[in-house]
């Protein structure tokens, strides 16, 4: 499928078709594309969590849910997905590799980092399992663990403290989905977010 298609196509979807594993190969190909991110200082300080046993999904559902309605239909959907990907950023894989005589810091102090970049590069690497997945005639989507609930995630999966979730993502083939009502926004057009030469 060529870029901008790919690009186009991206959207979160919600319901998957519990009967279609994603196959191996892709499941490997995700991966393989997301620690092709960028990461500062080539530091890569990410890891991932991959949930594809039945027993596994229902525990990782099991954990990060909170309690309360209003969302019923939602997780019918996506607890349908046969894979989960729970990308963790490692914030202190990023402050060992900036204290390294290459990166000139002597320490490993957070106050000289402009944005928390351990979050970005995961992020990023996020973006490229979504695209990836697109590009496989699948679905995914990205969403977050509830603050209250990422204890429960950690306990149920042995999570070393030092890798912080930055939300989980959902991948299957595509089943009959509902939009989401937030697509009635409307996308913002380029010429309402992009300044030129100068902000105002």
């Amino acid at each position: 499928m060529e870029f901008a298609e790919v690009v186009r196509r991206r959207r979160m979807v919600r319901n998957y078709d519990p009967d279609r594993p994603v196959p191996p190969d892709v499941v490997r190909r995700l991966l393989d594309h997301a620690v092709r991110a960028p990461s500062a200082g080539f530091a890569q300080g990410w890891g991932f969590l991959v949930l594809e046993e039945a027993a596994d999904r229902d525990r990782f559902w099991a954990a990060a849910t909170p309690g309360g309605g209003g969302r019923e239909r939602w997780l019918a959907g996506m607890r349908r997905a046969p894979l989960i990907v729970v990308p963790h950023a490692n914030r202190s894989a990023y402050l060992d590799r900036y204290a390294e005589p290459d990166k000139g810091w002597a320490d490993r102090s957070t106050e000289r980092w402009p944005v928390p970049y351990w979050y970005v590069d995961t992020g990023f690497a996020a973006l490229l399992m979504l695209l990836t997945a697109v590009d496989e005639g699948l679905g995914a989507c990205f969403f977050g663990i509830p603050p209250q609930r990422l204890r429960a995630y950690r306990e149920a999966f042995g999570v070393p403290e030092e890798f912080e979730p930055v939300g989980a993502i959902t991948v299957g083939y595509r089943a009959a989905d509902h939009r989401s009502p937030s697509l009635r926004r409307g996308r913002r057009p380029v010429d309402e977010v992009v300044r030129r030469g100068r902000w105002s």
